[in-house]
């Protein structure tokens, strides 16, 4: 009898861990605690986020962007360009947990090595010839072309990229499970930004010549 308690118990607890799985929210973004929480991007005061509009003065806009109507301008170092779609451009995402990027990409155009520290990433070609690829953390390298149609998943925090081989521009829609996934840019984190030649030149086991001349690249 003892043993048939035991084991009902333990299939209780299984269950009950079973049954709790689920409920963590699958967004990287704590869930909203009502409807909606249309952002007030110009408030003072912001604590992990933005704080809601009041609903007397949330309009239909809000919740609508047409930022992704028009091909964005590649005509810079990587030859491609990022619109976004978060909630610093579309305050109607707060709290949704959810965002997206339109990425434009002339001929020989890459989306660089970058990371997004607060989201997974799904994306989906809409035009071109695309090498999408990502490195994991123990340096396996995954990779695909892929052409109109084609769908790809990036797993959070993990360095990843896009390049177009095709002849003609490419055109990618990717979304996140955060309204704010954030970027960090593998060469702009390392070759724009104030870290000290001396640890870039141990890093890169190279001298400070070839240091300067990278960084030359990126100023501004």
């Amino acid at each position: 009898m003892s043993a048939m308690v035991s084991l009902l118990f333990h299939l209780l607890c299984c269950l009950t861990v079973f049954w709790l799985l689920p409920l963590p929210s699958h967004s990287a973004d704590p869930d909203p605690l009502q409807d909606f929480c249309v952002a007030n991007l110009s408030a003072s005061i912001s604590v992990n986020g933005f704080p809601c509009k009041p609903a007397s003065e949330v309009t239909s806009d809000d919740f609508f962007f047409d930022g992704f109507t028009q091909e964005g301008n590649t005509t810079n170092a990587f030859s491609s360009f990022l619109t976004p779609g978060n909630v610093l451009s579309f305050p109607g995402l707060n709290t949704l947990g959810i965002s997206m990027n339109r990425v434009d990409f002339a001929p020989g155009g890459i989306n660089p090595p970058h990371s997004h520290p607060r989201a997974s990433e799904v994306g989906v070609v809409i035009e071109g010839k695309l090498l999408v690829g990502f490195v994991t953390t123990n340096n396996v390298y995954y990779s695909k072309v892929l052409t109109a149609g084609h769908m790809f998943a990036i797993p959070r925090g993990l360095v990843h990229f896009q390049l177009n081989i095709g002849d003609g521009k490419a055109l990618a829609y990717t979304a996140f499970n955060s309204h704010l996934p954030g970027a960090a840019i593998v060469p702009l984190n390392l070759f724009a930004s104030s870290i000290p030649n001396e640890v870039l030149t141990k890093t890169f086991q190279v001298d400070a010549d070839l240091i300067n001349t990278i960084k030359s690249k990126f100023r501004s």
